[in-house]
């Protein structure tokens, strides 16, 4: 080194701290690359992201790779940077040329070139890979023994080196994904593919319309009367039952019924002959799962039943795809009437059949959906007795009025949002 003369001692010096500076962001690039992104990548046959994702297949044979390099230019880096010292200030630039080469280093070999490469990994990952895939044949037995000894001390605490760790994703981080893609995806194709994620978490129950609110045609009644209900109907598919819907016989197409019309054969018998075979679904199944029954079975209808068998209501292949991408309607009757209905003094009143879901959704609330399907059943289980109308409650934070009592259960309320916003503000402040 003596022979050397010192300006080419800091042109070899600037040489070490740029390959330093080299391996330090081909790290950070290499481990900040979005693993999702780059398998996509390879299936569009980029080589950049070819390269690295071999070269990531064996992780601890890259880090080794990487720090085998960067170890030895840095300690290369700081022989020379001492013998700088030495011959610039004596042995005192021993302590000089350590703190000006941690600080240099530190700036121009390690913080700037990896906040770089954190930034735009592949841009650094990428040309980076052309470097680091022949080295890695040519280093092969050193990185070798560095990583026997590394990860035996590894298998010391229990862990696997060449456990890869399979990047699943759960549901609530498939969910923040898509709602972190911004422009990428529109907010109405965000809301759709959310619902997606959460059909598994829903179940018939919650969707399907009550037994009480089944539009039906009792068979046992009179010509007049089920001709009425048949040329009035607002459904294509209508159930047929004898004297209550326990007693369900099947379901009869519009399209059947208005062929018999037209060939004047319609009276009870050809209604009778009619009727498909009625679907039952256990009202605790998944809709994810019933949408892949619908589907196999080639049915669009079907009543749900308790673990008794009873019936419990009927839902429809509409109602779960209503689930996936809004409301909207098939059906050639006008839209029924919305159950919350804004006042002119900006309360709501509120028919207590709507389910705890759909109120949610509509007002932003929530509500625990774990217990009772309806506003009616949630406020019975509330007070744990039938209340008087005209009494005014708490329900989990929302202050409500009980309006009407019908039939044992809770008709209308009226909610005040300004109220439970004002006093969410107080709280809050």
């Amino acid at each position: 080194m003596d022979s050397i003369s010192l300006e080419a001692l800091f042109a070899i010096l600037a040489l070490l701290i740029c390959i330093s500076a080299y391996f330090s962001s081909s790290e950070t690039g290499m481990m900040a690359l979005n693993r999702y992104r780059l398998r996509h990548m390879v299936k569009q046959n980029h080589p950049g992201a070819t390269r690295v994702d071999k070269l990531l297949q064996r992780p601890d044979r890259l880090i080794g790779l990487i720090l085998i390099g960067n170890n030895l230019v840095n300690i290369l880096a700081s022989a020379i940077a001492t013998i700088i010292g030495q011959r610039m200030f004596g042995d005192a630039g021993i302590a000089i040329a350590t703190g000006v080469l941690t600080l240099v280093v530190l700036i121009f070999a390690e913080v700037t070139p990896k906040t770089l490469a954190a930034l735009y990994p592949e841009k650094i990952a990428f040309p980076s890979s052309i470097i680091l895939t022949p080295m890695q044949k040519l280093f092969a037995p050193l990185v070798w023994l560095v990583n026997k000894f590394s990860n035996g001390l590894l298998r010391c605490f229990g862990i696997n080196s060449q456990h890869n760790g399979e990047e699943n994703l759960s549901r609530d981080e498939l969910r923040t994904i898509v709602h972190e893609a911004g422009n990428l995806i529109p907010d109405r194709h965000q809301e759709m593919l959310v619902s997606i994620l959460d059909l598994e978490q829903v179940v018939v129950e919650d969707i399907m319309v009550p037994r009480n609110e089944i539009a039906g045609i009792d068979i046992n009644a009179e010509w007049e009367v089920i001709m009425k209900q048949l040329m009035q109907s607002a459904h294509t598919r209508i159930l047929l039952y004898r004297d209550n819907v326990d007693d369900a016989i099947g379901f009869i197409h519009a399209r059947d019924t208005l062929r018999m019309i037209l060939k004047e054969q319609l009276d009870k018998t050809s209604l009778l002959r009619s009727v498909k075979d009625i679907y039952f679904i256990p009202e605790a199944t998944p809709l994810n799962t019933q949408l892949l029954k619908f589907q196999r079975r080639k049915e669009r209808i079907g009543l749900a039943i308790d673990e008794y068998g009873d019936i419990q209501g009927l839902v429809t292949l509409e109602d779960i795809l209503e689930e996936i991408v809004g409301d909207f309607t098939t059906s050639i009757a006008p839209e029924a009437c919305d159950e919350i209905h804004p006042q002119e003094d900006g309360s709501i009143v509120i028919d207590c059949g709507i389910s705890i879901r759909e109120l949610n959704k509509e007002l932003s609330w929530k509500l625990p959906t774990d217990g009772p399907k309806t506003l009616n059943g949630l406020i019975l289980e509330y007070l744990e007795e039938i209340p008087e109308p005209h009494i005014s409650i708490r329900l989990f934070g929302y202050p409500l009025e009980i309006l009407e009592v019908e039939k044992n259960m809770v008709a209308k309320v009226r909610v005040f949002p300004e109220l439970y916003r004002d006093e969410q503000q107080k709280a809050e402040g």
